[in-house]
Parts: C-alpha cells; structure tokens; sequence
C-alpha cells in the first residue's frame, strides 16, 4: 500500500524508514551534513524536548484530529475529532498571539508540522468535515501566521493548491463520480501583508 512520507533508497527502490513522527527529526540532524550553507536549524539542541512536547501535543490535537474526524465511523468519533481539532486551533490562537513563530522568532520544526494543517483547512477539510466551525481566515492570529510561512522560502513555493484540492476531492474522495473540484483559493490573499514581523521587534 501507499507509505508517504517515507525515506527511499533509490539504489534498491526500497522504503528504508516510513515512520513520519521523526522524519523531519532526521533530516534535521543525522542530514544536518548535507544542508545547504545558511540552512536554518529548525531543531536546536536546546530546544528539543519542547519542540518534541508540542509536536506530540499538534499530532494528537491538530494534525491527527482532522483526520479522525474526515474517517470516523460512528457521530461519537466524528464529534470528538472535530471539537479536539477546533479547540486545538483555538489553543494555537491564543499561543500564536504574542510570538511570531511557536517557539519565538525562528521557525522551527513545529511550525512545519502546523503549517501543513493549516494550509489544508479551507481546501480540503473544510470541504471533507464541513460545515466548520472556522475558516483560517476567522482566526487573525493564524491566518496572519499562515501567510508569513507561505511567503517564507521552502513553504509557499512547494504548497501547491491545485495537488492538495485534487488529491482529497477525487482521489480520496470515489464518490466523486463527476471528478468535481471546488474552485479557489484566491492565492493572492495569501501574499497580503501580515504584519507578523511586529512580533519579532518587541
């Protein structure tokens, strides 16, 4: 079956590790040899039980939930998926109010595993767990977040809309017999000035 993220050994056409809890953990650190000159380092040493604390808290609470409530198979499942995954949201509101990034002013490993939620909610998930109880855009604070990664190097130009919408409307979706994909978004709202460089001033 499918195994993505995964590591692959193309010598052997082989998937060497699949475990995506610790993927980007990984190429932070046992690749760090391999970074380009300048490369951020988005897992420093002196930050890592945090950032490995709060990952384990996005995964359960945001990145996961999502998911639990697009296959749930009973109402009780989706209920619980969908308000652990808004209220997870809410938390990262408020975390997000005060600092620019999750851990301050650089980004960091944690802010990659958001963005790629994030950037879903209204493409996809919206459509898939709807109606939601928010839009990005209804959070101030994350929408404003949203758009300093996406016009950040190494976020907007690999987040592709188009791929995201076609992957969860038709290819995860059968049902869709129509091959239907719902327009938008706008991306240039996605390149509005956002302000969030103010954080980092204080």
């Amino acid at each position: 079956r499918t195994t993505v993220p995964a590591f692959v050994d193309y010598k052997t056409k082989k998937v060497v590790n699949n475990d995506y809890h610790w993927l980007t953990n990984h190429l932070e650190t046992a690749f760090r040899p391999f970074h380009k000159k300048g490369a951020p380092d988005l897992y420093p040493e002196e930050l890592r039980p945090e950032i490995d604390k709060l990952n384990k808290w996005l995964f359960e609470n945001v990145n996961n939930a999502v998911y639990r409530a697009q296959f749930a198979e009973s109402l009780q499942a989706f209920a619980d998926g969908y308000e652990t995954f808004f209220a997870g949201l809410d938390a990262m509101e408020e975390r997000l109010a005060d600092k620019r990034f999750l851990f301050g002013d650089y980004v960091t490993d944690s802010d990659i595993r958001l963005y790629t939620t994030i950037a879903r909610l209204d493409v996809s998930y919206s459509r898939n767990i709807g109606p939601c109880k928010h839009r990005l855009v209804d959070y101030p604070n994350l929408w404003g977040y949203a758009r300093d990664l996406y016009q950040t190097p190494g976020f907007g130009d690999t987040t592709d809309f188009a791929a995201i919408k076609k992957h969860y409307h038709i290819d995860c979706n059968p049902g869709n017999i129509h091959q239907i994909i719902a327009k938008g978004p706008d991306e240039e709202a996605w390149l509005l000035p956002h302000g969030r460089e103010k954080l980092s001033e204080k």
